[in-house]
């Protein structure tokens, strides 16, 4: 069962998250997700646990449970959308053909 886990202290590290869960069965995996520019916790997580019934034990007992001074949010994660790509994301093109001209 893949849970989602949101609203976590800036604090909190994989190791943590992992004890919190494995109080109520094993944990797979557990994994807080990281800025990649400012290498600091985003606040929010995903842990694996290979039983739905613990799984959903633990939701239950951590769901608004308060770490580090922030009420945790815990629900099922939803699948991963793919991303399209199809767009630009804007910036600076690479067409060096003709136009332009003078601003003023």
């Amino acid at each position: 069962m893949n849970i989602y886990v949101s609203n976590l202290s800036f604090n909190t590290n994989d190791a943590e998250l992992n004890e919190l869960f494995s109080k109520f069965g094993e944990v797979s995996s557990a994994k807080v997700i990281m800025d990649r520019e400012s290498g600091r916790s985003r606040g929010f997580g995903f842990v694996e646990m290979p039983s739905e019934e613990e799984g959903k034990e633990a939701m239950a007992a951590l769901n608004n449970k308060e770490v580090e001074g922030r009420a945790m949010s815990v629900s099922i994660a939803k699948e991963r959308e793919e991303r399209t790509g199809g767009g630009s994301r804007g910036g600076y093109s690479n067409n060096r053909g003709g136009g332009g001209g003078n601003r003023w």
